[in-house]
């Protein structure tokens, strides 16, 4: 890059004469009284110099770019700091490490204009101009999950145009939106769990104050927003924290993504440091309502305060007495995670549930392979699910040699999140179809009421509401060597699926590192207009999980349920002064249920049964429901009906 250079006085060679305010321990942060103060932990080097790259006039052209250099000062511990009295919010820069003539990034970057590889920029999150003051958060009950990755959202794959579609969402009743991992990463696309930068919102979405406006613009329209974030594990390229400190990754602990994060060895103090105020400083200066922790079995902690409970406790502090969620995808199934510090627990609020995903996945399609053949798909999994949460609640799991999960029965069924299909879900697959693509739409439509009306909280994954054709595949952009590994190590992984062994698929996989394989992820919002009956039937559930009673109160231990056929099963939601609702669901053949045994069909004190919602409606693309006949019980077949008692006249249809 050429440059003039203007090499001025060092820092260490100016004095403070001023206060210096600060949110985050480290990175580039511009002060009141003028001036950016930079700080950085880099224990490893003996020097630090800040190396500024302001552009002479308003141009990307790397001639026009004036460099300074000014030398940090040593602190305790390992950091270096120094307020640069020139430097201001917009300048480029980055570090030069001892002898090193490399300019390298800041770790806690707020923004990476050119990529994980370029220089960092000096970014001002008090600009932003928000009108969400009168927000208050998003709290554990009654929420309706949304996952999207901004990449494939929209045709652009932006912050900005993400922003157009929030009001499609609100309007279907979904009120908190999970978006995936926005971290910068290397290389044009990917799903984002490789990220390397995580203080810096990838370039490739937009700029950070983009992505504050989809959070504003959420909020205005009623919706939460909580971010994917990833502490287990680093990208494989663009990571250059090993050249400031040896200590981020840990020598005690692997996991299947490579070196562990060190939370728990020699000089783990500032890396837990690290994570703790990135959690909060999404928080903080994004206004996000909470976060999902990704895979919190491969985060390996054996210091006496887990490293998932001080990020807890970082984004409660964070959020200035908003209500905030902290959900947790947890392999392992530990209900500790889940339970109040006093209780010893960790403190997260929720945790989502393969078990409910893959006993309905088996029901849905008769497959059982690879991790599915731990479930049977059985009536009695499904009633399980939603009224313990977990299936796998300390059981001895034959596949895995191990026992899996342990007791929770305590636990709220709100701090369950249950879905029919998510990015790994779907991903983990050679051609990444939906759930309503692999078994029929009538029975998709039943399992749906049972995901939408369930006491627990729902997910649906972008695109879901209107049955979407567009595949989520996995796709990631790398260099050529790692592109072929990471090509090789897909479709060995997904050869543990028996369909998916044989020679007949080997021209089927998608080759993630193909452009034309992130392209065909992308979501064709023109099919929302197109699938009219899904919609309705989606916005017409969840119309009457808020707006019944009886389903809102989210109460397991109100709900009963019982097999009443091979592949039928019924729910009975128990109301206030017999204001009951039943929830029938037959993923089999026309049932005929007689003789009537089962106590929970009986009808309620208020009068006989009626049908409040039937997925068999011809609205939602049914074959209809016919009369109800309560003396000689009917349940067609492949549908799922909704009864409630026939005096009350309050429920939404």
């Amino acid at each position: 890059m050429a440059r003039s250079s203007l090499v001025g006085n060092t820092a260490a060679e100016r004095p403070i004469t001023k206060a210096v305010l600060r949110r985050l321990p480290i990175g580039a942060e511009g002060q009141a009284h003028g001036g950016v103060h930079f700080r950085v932990w880099a224990p490893k080097r003996k020097k630090v110099v800040v190396v500024l790259c302001r552009p002479i006039k308003e141009t990307a052209d790397p001639s026009n770019f004036v460099e300074s250099s000014h030398e940090l000062r040593r602190e305790d511990g390992g950091y270096f700091s120094a307020l640069v009295a020139e430097s201001r919010p917009g300048d480029r820069y980055g570090f030069r490490l001892d002898d090193d003539e490399r300019i390298y990034p800041d770790p806690a970057s707020r923004f990476q204009p050119e990529g994980p590889h370029g220089l960092s920029r000096v970014v001002d999150p008090a600009s932003f101009q928000w009108s969400d003051r009168d927000w208050q958060g998003s709290g554990r009950k009654g929420q309706v999950l949304y996952e999207l990755h901004v990449g494939t959202f929209t045709p652009e794959g932006t912050f900005a145009a993400a922003i157009s579609k929030l009001p499609l969402l609100a309007d279907i009743g979904i009120t908190l939106v999970e978006v995936m991992p926005v971290a910068e990463f290397d290389g044009r696309f990917g799903w984002g769990y490789d990220g390397v930068d995580l203080f810096a919102p990838t370039r490739l979405y937009g700029e950070p104050d983009d992505f504050r406006r989809f959070v504003n613009e959420a909020h205005r329209l009623g919706v939460g927003v909580i971010l994917d974030v990833v502490y287990n594990h680093f990208g494989p390229t663009g990571n250059y924290l090993a050249q400031f400190s040896n200590h981020y990754t840990s020598r005690k602990h692997k996991t299947d993504w490579g070196e562990a994060i060190n939370f728990d060895a020699d000089d783990n103090g500032p890396v837990r440091e690290f994570f703790v105020a990135n959690a909060g400083y999404w928080i903080d200066e994004f206004h996000i309502d909470g976060l999902r922790l990704d895979a919190i079995h491969a985060i390996v902690d054996d210091s006496p305060d887990h490293i998932v409970a001080a990020i807890t406790r970082r984004v409660r502090e964070a959020s200035g007495g908003r209500k905030t969620l902290v959900v947790v995808e947890n392999e392992l199934q530990q209900p500790g995670m889940l339970r109040s510090a006093d209780r010893a627990g960790c403190g997260v609020d929720a945790a989502w549930n393969d078990d409910f995903h893959h006993a309905a996945r088996v029901a849905m399609t008769g497959h059982a392979e690879y991790y599915y053949s731990d479930y049977q798909g059985s009536p009695q999994e499904l009633i399980s699910a939603v009224k313990w949460g977990f299936l796998y609640q300390g059981q001895w799991n034959a596949r895995q040699k191990r026992h899996r999960g342990g007791p929770a029965f305590d636990l709220a069924a709100e701090q369950f999140v249950i879905f029919l299909q998510n990015h790994d879900q779907i991903g983990n697959s050679a051609q990444g179809r939906r759930a309503h693509e692999l078994t029929s739409l009538s029975r998709y439509r039943a399992m749906t009421a049972l995901l939408l009306l369930a006491p627990q909280t729902p997910l649906l994954f972008q695109g879901q509401e209107f049955c979407a054709n567009a595949p989520f595949l996995f796709f990631a952009d790398h260099h050529v060597d790692l592109a072929k590994l990471v090509r090789e190590g897909r479709q060995e992984a997904l050869r543990q699926f028996r369909s998916l062994s044989g020679p007949d698929v080997e021209h089927f996989f998608a080759d993630p590192c193909d452009p034309a394989t992130f392209d065909r992820s992308k979501i064709d919002w023109r099919e929302r207009e197109e699938h009219v009956e899904a919609l309705a039937m989606h916005r017409d559930l969840l119309r009457l999980r808020r707006e019944d009673r009886v389903f809102s109160a989210q109460r397991s231990d109100r709900m009963f349920g019982a097999v009443i056929g091979p592949e039928a099963f019924v729910l009975r939601f128990f109301g206030e002064d017999g204001d009951d609702r039943l929830l029938m669901v037959n993923l089999g053949r026309d049932l005929e249920y007689t003789p009537i045994t089962e106590p929970l069909m009986v009808r309620p004190p208020a009068g006989d049964w009626r049908v409040v919602w039937s997925s068999e409606d011809p609205r939602y693309g049914g074959s209809g429901t016919g009369l109800l006949d309560i003396k000689r019980w009917y349940l067609p077949g492949h549908a799922a009906l909704v009864l409630g008692p026939a005096a009350a006249g309050d429920h939404p249809h």
